[in-house]
């Protein structure tokens, strides 16, 4: 047994070349590394891991495997529970889920269990052909709205039971998030995609450029003979300060900023005809994921400087301490206790962002410390661009087209938490539609609990 306080550190690119590729940062391990890494494992009685994964993967019995070189079995053994252990390996906040529980946490550094399903998925598709066996077609047709994780996870379960799928997606391209939001540096798109086929191969039927409440309503799609419905749209409508200055030319909204790079790679300017910006000061607003993604795209597209502006403190950033660690050595600049009261310009175009400085009083709803103005600490700093990252809501097409549909005043749709029923009968839904913007993986277990209460209302 490894008995190592710490993990097998990952291998990665250096910051100060990283910060100017979108080739991914994390390199992965090799097949000795991940040894290494499993022989950490204790192979606990209490599956504590387990019970902290939204999809509950059997963990002690795949790292069993990769301690055995058993590679492919471990492969096997995740994707009876999760389809996309590539993305999730990547993507998942594993410090506040799986690892978060693991008892080696109590001295030490939890085992690297998010690293072992890259690598497991990673070599699977390098060196296996991965392919599933489409079903025998069931009758019952249901429709799945948004090809994000939690539209991906529901229509992937379904389909292998042998439902007549379709997945009805916004855009041109499929994949939600994890296509348009999430950079190329930490998600690779062509991974995205290897991901995506194996639900298509399963027979799964994909409508591109439909909008849902646009296009056609949920109450057409029933009439169209879809048995059951899911919602998981996710949650695209960017969020604003309301200050003055905000529609200045320079001033993006994170999802459209990082949309137009991620999507529609304006990395690759002038062959991209979506340019956003190459050189310059930029302010992101915010401190999550998000907030992260954004400066350090920014970083990349040619900025001379990258500030993060927040009106917390460090210890009350929600963003995963890696990204954190990540864009502090790549060289954004945080600027903690801040907020923005105004956005500057010239001639249209931003020139600065008036800030006024904060200090933490008591605790607000969510148990933060709240943040109080400190009295004449008004300040300007130059810029040339802003990026707002300040959160999402569910864009409102669906629940003002669909009659019956209840939902929160913010725009989220309410659910039945454990089947993912909606108020209208054989419709569900789940993600970030339902909680607001949260995690890839939270999205795919409510995508998978819909499934499964799809199914039995079908067999019922």
């Amino acid at each position: 047994m490894n008995r190592s306080l710490e993990k097998v550190p990952m291998p990665e690119q250096a910051p100060d070349v990283r910060n100017k590729n979108f080739k991914e940062v994390a390199l992965g391990y090799t097949p000795d590394m991940a040894v290494e890494e499993a022989d950490r494992c204790l192979n606990c009685k209490q599956r504590f891991c387990v019970a902290g994964c939204p999809v509950n993967v059997p963990i002690p019995e795949f790292i069993s495997k990769v301690k055995e070189r058993d590679f492919d079995s471990a492969y096997n053994i995740i994707t009876q529970e999760n389809a996309l252990p590539a993305i999730c390996g990547r993507v998942c906040p594993q410090e506040n889920q799986c690892e978060g529980k693991c008892i080696r946490n109590k001295k030490g550094e939890a085992v690297g269990i998010g690293r072992l399903e890259r690598f497991v998925a990673d070599y699977k598709m390098e060196h296996s052909d991965i392919s599933v066996q489409k079903p025998e077609s069931l009758p019952h047709k249901v429709a799945v709205i948004g090809s994000g994780p939690a539209g991906i996870t529901c229509a992937g379960e379904l389909a292998k039971r042998g439902y007549q799928v379709t997945m009805f997606e916004a855009l041109h391209k499929l994949g939600g998030v994890l296509v348009y939001g999430i950079p190329e540096f930490r998600l690779p798109k062509d991974l995205v995609e290897k991901e995506l086929q194996k639900v298509i191969d399963l027979g799964v039927t994909i409508e591109k450029n439909v909008i849902v409440g646009r296009s056609m309503t949920i109450d057409q799609l029933k009439e169209d003979g879809f048995g059951a419905i899911f919602i998981g749209s996710g949650a695209g409508l960017p969020r604003f300060m309301r200050i003055d200055g905000e529609n200045l030319n320079g001033v993006f909204a994170a999802n459209e900023f990082l949309t137009r790079a991620n999507l529609m790679k304006s990395y690759e300017f002038p062959t991209s005809p979506t340019p956003i910006f190459t050189g310059g000061k930029v302010a992101v607003v915010g401190g999550g994921n998000v907030a992260m993604d954004a400066a350090r795209t920014a970083k990349r597209l040619g900025a001379e400087e990258v500030y993060i502006i927040y009106r917390r403190g460090e210890q009350e950033l929600p963003a995963r301490l890696e990204e954190i660690h990540h864009a502090k050595e790549e060289g954004i600049i945080f600027k903690l206790l801040c907020n923005p009261v105004e956005i500057v310009g010239q001639d249209g175009w931003v020139t600065g962002i008036k800030c006024i400085e904060m200090e933490l009083g008591e605790p607000d709803a969510s148990g933060r410390r709240s943040p109080v103005e400190k009295a004449d600490s008004l300040f300007e700093l130059p810029m040339s661009a802003v990026i707002m990252a300040i959160g999402q809501s569910p864009n409102p097409l669906i629940r003002m087209t669909t009659p019956g549909l209840e939902t929160q005043r913010w725009g989220g749709i309410i659910v039945n938490e454990e089947t993912m029923a909606t108020s209208k009968e054989n419709v569900y839904a789940g993600g970030d539609v339902v909680t607001g913007a949260a995690t890839v993986i939270l999205a795919m277990g409510a995508g998978k609990q819909a499934a499964q209460a799809i199914h039995e209302s079908f067999q019922n």
